[in-house]
């Protein structure tokens, strides 16, 4: 009966009638690869045709944030569609908690599914198991649970893939549908796969990063590992259509974290969070698609759990988005995305520690604006797992030569580093000018703030709340809304979307005064209104009576 109800569900949900079969699902994971490091996102320079044949043939997503710059509390996020902070992973080294469940036990258990991992390891049954006073309580407490959460559980690496996968299908039962992990380790530091990569000379430096020497030499080392997944990608699709065929196969590609460069990985700048992610599914998901759309890396545990047939688990905070996949409309499309970082590494803390092992921040990103939240500032910045490259060499000389751009000496040379960064990431899309605490951004401020604040309280956030109970703000932040626009907030918003379009927000509205007062509140220009814009009892530049 419940597989029945399942299916029957499957079918409400994708509106497909090709296939009456709950789907299998291939999940390949790249390691630190930032987005746009494909040929398909406009890298011209780099030599992705298999990738970009996926993406050509399905969908691809601009704005894809995993909710930690580093391996481990992603990956938690991915499988769990909760946060790092919410199923308590922050700390790098730590295991995964047994009472955290993910999202492929729940397709084995409620639809039947086969599920496994294999490559690059999993990150979540402990990174760091030395000293032995560690092991020894790993071993006794029964830390690592990954072999009883999937029936096939493999972790020695990238090359391996092919005869691990043939393994996987040699266990599999040919009547079950299947979920498998396919771990890569390109381009993880240090970008040594690349047999052929791009010119240096002829490759576009990204504006978040200095144009010099090192740098390019750099980039051109981290292509050539994508260049070299790129290969390897397609190899698990060859496998996987001799063994189980792709006809009823959900396809996702993206990547862990950001990559290994100054504000990438280990930063909460977006070089750090925004990553590929390409899905393809033959009937379901029409080629040629390309969206904007905010994601989280909460969200893929509910899209493959509908895809799948099933229920959501409330305890899921991730947004499914298989409507955008099959091209429906998306209602509940993210209005903010979080992130966290904590410590990195399994090292311990001393007085040389620097921001690359330790470092304590929080953001919450809208399609405008980002807001980072820091709450060890005094940390030196270095960058993850780069500090010795040539890249970052270089631009340490620059600083040291006081040749290196303002912008730059700024990001990464002042001591202490801002508490608050605030972007504009219309006029600003790098991220190099901190605007925190200007004239005529409170609103937008404030709106991040309560934002993060939420999520911070709904995830029992061990950090301190951005807006603190004995705050008294200055100027138009402090004041306070509105009860009764709240209240209408909740009538004119009809659908329950938690915003509010033109359409709404215009009802029994003169059209003219309507208009102008919607372009004033919408503070991140998003073209909706979010509660916190709408009930504002101040906006910047209202329009003239």
């Amino acid at each position: 009966m419940l597989r029945s109800t399942a299916i029957a569900f499957f079918l409400v949900v994708t509106g497909s009638p090709l296939f009456a079969a709950p789907p299998n699902i291939l999940f390949v994971l790249s390691d630190d690869h930032s987005y746009p490091f494909l040929g398909c996102y406009g890298r011209e320079e780099m030599k992705t045709p298999n990738l970009d044949r996926i993406a050509a043939e399905g969908i691809i997503c601009r704005r894809m944030f995993t909710g930690a710059p580093q391996c481990v509390p992603s990956r938690a996020t991915l499988m769990t569609g909760r946060s790092p902070v919410a199923c308590r992973i922050t700390r790098f080294s730590s295991p995964l908690p047994r009472d955290e469940i993910t999202f492929p036990e729940i397709l084995k258990k409620d639809a039947g599914y086969f599920v496994g991992c294999c490559g690059r390891t999993y990150h979540l049954d402990g990174s760091g198991r030395s000293p032995e006073a560690t092991a020894q309580v790993f071993d006794e407490h029964h830390m690592a649970t990954f072999k009883d959460r999937f029936d096939y559980v493999d972790a020695s690496g990238q090359d391996n893939v092919p005869a691990k996968m043939n393994e996987f299908f040699d266990q599999r039962p040919k009547d079950k549908p299947y979920f498998l992990w396919v771990g890569f380790s390109d381009p993880h530091h240090p970008w040594t796969t690349g047999k052929n990569p791009p010119d240096p000379a002829k490759l576009q430096v990204p504006g978040y990063l200095p144009d010099l020497p090192g740098v390019r030499s750099d980039l051109a080392a981290y292509e050539g590992e994508i260049e070299h997944a790129d290969g390897d990608f397609q190899r698990v699709l060859d496998i996987v259509k001799e063994r189980a065929g792709l006809e009823n196969t959900l396809v996702i590609f993206m990547g862990d974290n950001g990559m290994a460069f100054p504000s990438g990985k280990g930063s909460l700048h977006d070089p750090g969070l925004n990553v590929p992610l390409l899905a393809w599914w033959p009937g379901v998901i029409k080629p040629g698609g390309d969206s904007s759309a905010l994601i989280s890396g909460e969200d893929i545990a509910p899209t493959c759990l509908e895809a799948a047939g099933l229920p959501v688990p409330e305890r899921i905070s991730g947004v499914s988005f298989l409507p955008l996949l099959k091209g429906a409309k998306f209602e509940k499309e993210r209005q903010h995305i979080f992130a966290e970082r904590g410590p990195h590494g399994s090292a311990t803390f001393n007085e040389s520690t620097t921001a690359s092992g330790m470092d304590y921040s929080r953001c919450v990103r809208s399609a405008r604006y980002k807001l980072i939240y820091n709450l060890t500032p005094n940390m030196r910045y270095t960058p993850v797992d780069s500090g010795n490259d040539p890249s970052w060499k270089d631009i340490v000389k620059a600083h040291e030569d006081k040749a290196l751009a303002t912008e730059f000496e700024d990001l990464w040379f002042t001591s202490p580093r801002p508490v608050y960064e605030l972007y504009d990431l219309n006029e600003d899309p790098d991220e190099l000018h901190n605007l925190y605490g200007q004239k005529g951004l409170e609103v937008a401020t404030l709106e991040l703030k309560t934002a993060l604040q939420k999520k911070m309280i709904l995830d029992f956030d061990y950090l301190p709340l951005p807006i603190g109970g004995d705050a008294k703000p200055k100027g138009k932040a402090a004041t306070k809304s509105d009860p009764n626009r709240a209240e209408m907030f909740k009538k004119l918003d009809t659908d329950h979307d938690s915003k509010l379009s033109t359409a709404e927000f215009s009802a029994k509205r003169n059209p003219a005064d309507a208009a102008a007062w919607f372009k004033a509140r919408d503070v991140d220009g998003n073209g909706s209104l979010d509660e916190a814009e709408y009930i504002a009892r101040t906006v910047p530049n209202p329009p003239k009576q």
